[in-house]
């Protein structure tokens, strides 16, 4: 069982940082979804629908927590793909009806996490996650792909500790992609060890994020050239 209030504040800030990304994709034309965002090569409607989609994949490590039957969210990296291309299709509206849905639908599978659990231990894609985190996880995927839409919105118009839910999943990442070893210390006074922690890197806790996980380097520093991270 996931501690009550832990799940409570996760969730009710789970729904604030929801609605606010959905207020902004509503607010996309069918044109302004056809536009680049700041995710890779993918233009905001694939954004949106790589949202849609890893809510409900996100929502089967519930189940695992509950049942204990072990599952991944996507059973290969072209099957999660192959549906986020699918979804990118749909026609505006009903994209946006699919992305409030499983929105919803992931909220609901949370509660869930209140009752007893099979398993606290879970494994995401080979990254190691617990069930009290999964909440957490989402709220990261929701905050970093608001800032992707490059709309007046920017990841440090998210709440503090969904900025830190943000930097802590891009963290795991680093560690799974065997990053190059170094030490983060944000302004904000977090420490994380990646390998052998043997390049000091600050900056705030926005400035890691976009750094680790979109490339930016304007918001860290170090002495030397900044490690060479790993593809994301």
């Amino acid at each position: 069982m996931v501690n009550s209030t832990r799940l409570s504040s996760d969730l009710s800030r789970l729904h604030g940082e929801t609605d606010s990304y959905l207020a902004t994709a509503t607010s996309l034309s069918g044109s302004q979804l056809s536009e680049p965002s700041l995710c890779g090569s993918w233009d905001r409607a694939h954004v949106v629908a790589h949202l849609a989609s890893n809510a409900r994949a996100i929502a089967k490590l519930v189940d695992w927590a509950v049942t204990g039957r072990r599952q991944q969210p996507y059973s290969s990296r072209d099957a999660r793909d192959a549906e986020i291309a699918e979804l990118a299709r749909l026609p505006r509206e009903e994209l946006l009806r699919v992305s409030e849905e499983s929105a919803e639908h992931f909220e609901r599978q949370c509660e869930r996490l209140a009752g007893a659990l099979a398993a606290e231990d879970l494994d995401l894609h080979g990254k190691p996650v617990t069930a009290a985190a999964i909440p957490a996880v989402r709220i990261a995927e929701v905050v970093l792909h608001h800032h992707d839409l490059d709309t007046s919105w920017t990841l440090a118009d998210a709440q503090p500790q969904s900025v830190l839910d943000a930097l802590e999943g891009a963290v795991r990442t680093m560690r799974a992609k065997d990053a190059p070893g170094m030490t983060l210390r944000t302004a904000e006074h977090d420490e994380w060890i990646i390998g052998d922690g043997g390049q000091l890197v600050t900056g705030d806790r926005v400035g890691m994020v976009l750094w680790l996980a979109r490339g930016h380097t304007d918001g860290v520093s170090s002495e030397g050239a900044l490690p060479e991270l790993p593809a994301w």
